[in-house]
């Protein structure tokens, strides 16, 4: 990944994502798997699962410019699963591109004192979701947190911009509102390189 030189500024698109929760997750993937294929499972790619979410989030091939916000806890200086993965000098202030545009990755800490790491993370989606610039976000908050995951449904269903699509990432089927939703399953294995058919065969 690059340095990213540029002044800040909101894109069309942004990708908002709570790192802690993630990384949480694609551990219990990989401890799954490893004992389900029995082979070693290598980290998720970042830049691969950032393509797959932007995928799914319904951005196409193109001249693209996205933003990809990263929330972690003042301890977490690094994912533990993902590479790249540390967040001052691998992730922060980055760039890369690939045939779905630029993407911009800037990682911020919660500021636990003042304000819990959920709350954070809502705070940021209510910035981001009231820019009107900002046409398409994807939103992976930690869905597990019944409390945030409300706190994130009704950040969305009050906002009133038709022209903005949202979709909102989770392990599994959540309890809608005014966004389209993903299985967030999908991305972080195929940043895993964990394919179907070989889990299928390993069923069979």
């Amino acid at each position: 990944m690059n340095d990213n030189k540029q002044e800040a500024k909101w894109s069309k698109n942004v990708i908002l994502v709570d790192a802690d929760y993630v990384d949480k997750v694609v551990f219990n993937l990989i401890v799954n798997f490893e004992r389900m294929l029995g082979r070693q499972i290598p980290k998720a790619s970042t830049a691969l699962w950032v393509d797959c979410i932007a995928l799914d989030g319904g951005l196409r091939p193109g001249e693209n410019q996205t933003q990809v916000v990263l929330i972690h806890s003042r301890g977490k200086q690094h994912m533990d699963n993902f590479t790249p993965s540390d967040f001052a000098t691998e992730l922060s202030a980055k760039a890369f591109k690939d045939h779905l545009g630029e993407f911009i990755l800037d990682a911020y800490t919660t500021e636990e004192e003042i304000v819990s790491h959920g709350d954070f993370f809502v705070d940021a989606l209510q910035l981001i979701t009231s820019q009107p610039e900002v046409k398409r976000v994807m939103v992976v908050p930690n869905a597990e947190d019944y409390y945030i995951y409300n706190k994130v449904r009704e950040t969305l269903n009050r906002l009133d911009d038709d022209d903005k699509r949202i979709t909102v990432f989770a392990m599994q089927p959540m309890p809608g509102g005014n966004f389209r939703q993903e299985i967030l399953g999908y991305s972080l294995m195929a940043a895993l390189r964990i394919k179907s058919e070989e889990i299928n065969n390993k069923m069979n």
